[in-house]
């Protein structure tokens, strides 16, 4: 009798020999998704590619934060002590306006600081401590370079002194400082009108004119 071979024989002889069994419909529906280890391998090797490009990229913004907000910090602390400059001899041409006291800005160039105070003694020279109102250093990144007056007395080495009673100021002048870049900056106190203010560069002084060089 010759034998019969149908499909399922057949089938059967297959995964017999080759160890390879056709999957159910049943079985594809379940079946893992299985990768070639190579390509396990350059997917992780791609990874870790990226992984460096995006620490490289934000070790770089952080170092430009950085370097920015230092610029910021400095810039600021510069103005606010500029600014602070600026506001004790406005308050020290008010106050004397306001009354019959005076008071005196005295910027120490050596010691790059400065005293606010209410003159109470006849002895100029000699400061008290209960007359002075505030004392501040300028710091690092503020420096005071010189101080012109409108009387054409300079100076860059010794003290220079801004006196306000009611009647406005005794001498005006421009009063030079250098950022933490060594940029000038001026502040200028008008004797005329009793303004103090701060401009970038270095400002050109107000001469007061003599008696013969008005007009009327």
């Amino acid at each position: 009798m010759t034998p019969t071979c149908t499909a399922q024989t057949l089938n059967e002889d297959i995964e017999l020999m080759t160890g390879y069994r056709r999957q159910s419909k049943e079985d594809r529906g379940q079946r893992t998704d299985i990768r070639h280890p190579l390509s396990v391998f350059h997917l992780r090797a791609f990874t870790l590619a990226e992984s460096m490009v995006v620490i490289v990229l934000v070790s770089l913004l952080v170092a430009l934060a950085a370097t920015n907000l230092k610029g910021v910090i400095l810039r600021n602390t510069f103005r606010s002590k500029a600014r602070g400059l600026v506001s004790a001899l406005g308050a020290a041409s008010t106050a004397a306006a306001q009354s019959d006291k005076r008071y005196e800005i005295i910027i120490d160039i050596p010691e790059q600081s400065y005293i606010f105070r209410e003159i109470t003694s006849p002895e100029l020279s000699e400061v008290l401590e209960e007359e002075i109102i505030a004392e501040e250093d300028f710091g690092d990144n503020c420096t005071v370079a010189y101080v012109l007056f409108d009387d054409g007395d300079f100076t860059n080495e010794y003290r220079a002194k801004f006196r306000a009673s009611r009647a406005g100021w005794q001498f005006g002048g421009v009063i030079c400082l250098l950022d933490e870049e060594q940029q000038p900056w001026s502040i200028v106190v008008d004797r005329l009108s009793h303004i103090v203010r701060l401009e970038q560069g270095e400002a050109q002084i107000v001469w007061p004119r003599s008696q013969d060089e008005l007009p009327f």
